[in-house]
């Protein structure tokens, strides 16, 4: 109960529904049920029969189960890439850093708050992963935005690109399992494709 009933921070929980794959015949192709609940204020409800917020926002969104695989794809290879441009940037930046060898008597010691830096770190992409970026997203405001008008390819990436950021996108869009987006900027950019 208190899982479910508490938010300390702003986030956006998705959670996906597919149901039984006999589908009426009027209907071409198999679509899946987003569930997307979001706090703009840090919330924690004590009862749910007399809760009321005017913080607290929920929907759903029916959308086609191969758009989903397919966008799923694309970001497993946009993650593989900002990956990659990760790893380079830090060799190019550990090479230029003078080695330090440690005595045998001492011991490299890793510190458990540093770890998350990696994934948070703002990432400079290439212009080939900005632009495979900038596709990908764009399909992702096409998806989830509520206007069934069609909308523009973005021009430019509406949040901080992170490895957590594109991984969180990645979860975000595996049907088998939910998230929890947490990060600012895609938490802003999110709630701004629901409204």
């Amino acid at each position: 109960e208190s899982r479910a009933a508490n938010a300390s921070n702003k986030e956006i929980n998705i959670q996906w529904y597919i149901p039984s794959l006999t589908k009426p015949s009027n209907d071409t192709e198999t679509k899946v049920l987003l569930l997307y609940a979001y706090n703009t204020k840090p919330v924690k409800i004590s009862n749910v029969n007399i809760f009321s917020s005017m913080s607290v926002f929920s929907g759903y969104l029916w959308i086609p189960l191969t758009r989903i695989i397919s966008l799923r794809e694309k970001l497993s290879n946009l993650k593989q890439q900002v990956e990659m441009l990760m790893k380079s940037s830090k060799s190019l930046s550990s090479a230029s850093e003078p080695t330090i060898f440690l005595e045998q008597s001492e011991t490299l010691k890793i510190i458990p708050s540093k770890i998350p830096e990696i994934n948070v770190a703002k990432v400079h992409l290439d212009e080939k992963t900005e632009e495979m970026a900038k596709r990908c997203l764009s399909e992702v405001k096409a998806l989830l935005s509520v206007v069934s008008a069609p909308s523009l390819p973005l021009t430019e990436i509406p949040f901080d690109v992170t490895l957590q950021s594109i991984a969180s996108l990645e979860d975000m869009f595996d049907p088998t399992n939910g998230c929890i987006i947490t990060e600012e900027s895609l938490f802003n950019w999110m709630i701004s494709l629901f409204h």
